[in-house]
Order: C-alpha cells, then sequence, then structure tokens
C-alpha cells in the first residue's frame, strides 16, 4: 500500500521555526521528485518547494531563502525546514511525489499525503 505521511505541523509565533516531515512508503522513493504544497484557508493548494530525485531544488519566491527542502532517500523521508514564518504562512501543508522534476503543479503529482496544519500567530 502506497502511504504518505505528514507530520509536524503545530501552532508557532511569527518569527519561529518549524520543521515538517513527510514519511513514504509502498513506492520506489528515490525515482520520485518529491514536492511540498499548501492550501491557506479559503484559498486553493499552491506549490511550495521541491526536491528532485537527485536534489535539485525549486522553490516558490514567496518562501526562497526561508525555507529549505530536503530528502533522505535510506529512510524515505522528506522535509521542510521552515525559518522565520508568517502569518501568511499559515496553512495545511501537504507533500506529493512526481514524475516531473521542477514540477509546480498540483495535477502532476501522483501521491499525496493527508496534510499536516501549520498555524502562525502574529
Amino acid at each position: 500500500q502506497v502511504q504518505m505521511v505528514e507530520s509536524g505541523g503545530r501552532l508557532v509565533q511569527a518569527g519561529d521555526s518549524l520543521r515538517l516531515s513527510c514519511a513514504a512508503s509502498g513506492l520506489d522513493f528515490s525515482r520520485y521528485a518529491m514536492g511540498w504544497f499548501r492550501q491557506p484557508p479559503r484559498k486553493e493548494r499552491g506549490f511550495v518547494a521541491q526536491i528532485s530525485w537527485n536534489h535539485h531544488t525549486y522553490y516558490d519566491y514567496s518562501v526562497e531563502g526561508r525555507f529549505t527542502i530536503s530528502r533522505n532517500n535510506a529512510e524515505n523521508t522528506v522535509f521542510l525546514d521552515m525559518t522565520n514564518l508568517k502569518p501568511e504562512d499559515t496553512a495545511v501543508y501537504f507533500c506529493g511525489a512526481s514524475v516531473v522534476a521542477g514540477s509546480e503543479v498540483d495535477s502532476e503529482y501522483e501521491i499525496w499525503g493527508q496534510g499536516t496544519q501549520v498555524t502562525v500567530s502574529s
């Protein structure tokens, strides 16, 4: 059974840091690009970052320099390290798996987790 499970979301204050994790199982993890998307309240889900199978990284301009995506292929896990969090970062964060390197389009992601809530208070 293919499964992706996000964790690490919680309530934090503006300026804080937070690490999200996404553990994958049932897929050949090292062959997929792994991405993070987020869905703010009353908005559509949008791209945050992606790391390809050869560790090339891509970021949305809104998080460039504050967020870092990484992966551990031995543990089938992808991480999102978030620093200097802002209230506008409040969202449900999802991880996804894609065969398209650099993809910022959620329809190009084949597998999704259930999401983890990040809330940033001002």
